[in-house]
């Protein structure tokens, strides 16, 4: 029974990836952008989680809470300071410029926290349950279980709510949202601070799951979070769902099956075969672009 407990931790994985590519997947969808520096947003999530816990004595779902709300401040200030001013310019230099973003970030951290990595408080009580044979731990299901929620909440606020209509409206056509009488800035704000807070859930769970954090720790679940973005079909927020729980499920299977050298190359070898094969991903479609 010991695949049915992979599949799970695959499904936990995957779930904190999706989380993180459902905020690539919002940004793109709405201006286009590539926001490099959302993996750092992460990273901040999971330092405020864990000051909450270890320096203010907070619980875990409290922690949760004020790393979201701080990341979606956060995630505000990144996209009015740094982007709002690039709207209009192409898109190399929105892209250099959330690398730059991404590199102050860490580099910030690094210079006002240190490097050293820090151990993250165990703030659940550790144990497992036995489902068909195969024992799960407690920290899986809950992962497992607040990603779905937010996930649920996600398609509720984007579906059923009046920024939800505007984002969708954004997206489809800019200077229309506009004549329609929407606050496109006001929007995009809201698709980072959603986005962002995310993101900043992810960070805390993660380090639940992984136990260590460090300044640095955003890059390859952002650059993993990316891969799940395009493979589900970038600016499609179910596509990143997808995506992301594809991609931790496949890591999982490769280390479980003894390639664990080969766990970080699966993505990028998914990346390049959905390039090749499919590039509008599983859940795009293909669409003319006038010249």
């Amino acid at each position: 029974m010991e695949w049915i407990q992979q599949l799970v931790n695959g499904i936990s994985l995957g779930s904190i990836y999706a989380l993180i590519a459902l905020g690539y997947t919002m940004v793109y969808g709405i201006i286009k952008l590539i926001n490099f520096a959302h993996g750092d947003v992460f990273m901040v999530g999971s330092f405020i989680g864990f000051y909450s816990i270890a320096g203010l004595g907070l619980d875990f779902f409290t922690a949760l809470v004020l790393a979201m709300t701080f990341c979606a401040l956060f995630g505000v200030l990144i996209e009015r300071i740094a982007y709002k001013r690039l709207r209009n310019a192409t898109r190399i230099a929105a892209l250099i410029t959330a690398i730059g973003v991404s590199l102050l970030i860490e580099n910030g951290f690094i210079f006002f926290w240190g490097p050293q990595p820090k151990a993250f408080p165990d703030a659940i009580v550790n144990g497992s349950i036995e489902i068909l044979g195969a024992k799960i731990s407690i920290k899986s299901i809950l992962i497992l279980s607040i990603s779905i929620i937010l996930m649920v909440i996600l398609q509720f606020i984007v579906h059923k709510t009046k920024i939800g209509k505007a984002m969708r409206a954004v997206s489809h056509d800019n200077e229309t949202a506009k004549l329609m009488g929407i606050n496109v800035d006001n929007t995009i704000s809201a698709t980072f601070a959603i986005g962002s807070a995310l993101a900043g859930a992810a960070g805390v769970i993660f380090g639940l799951y992984y136990t260590k954090i460090d300044p640095l720790m955003g890059i390859i679940p952002g650059i993993k979070a990316f891969v799940a973005a395009v493979l589900g079909g970038i600016g499609i927020i179910p596509g990143a769902m997808v995506g992301g729980l594809v991609l931790g499920v496949v890591e999982t299977l490769v280390n479980a099956s003894g390639g664990s050298l080969w766990r970080d190359a699966a993505a990028f070898i998914i990346l390049i075969l959905i390039l090749i094969f499919r590039p509008n991903g599983i859940f795009g479609k293909n669409t003319r672009e006038k010249v």
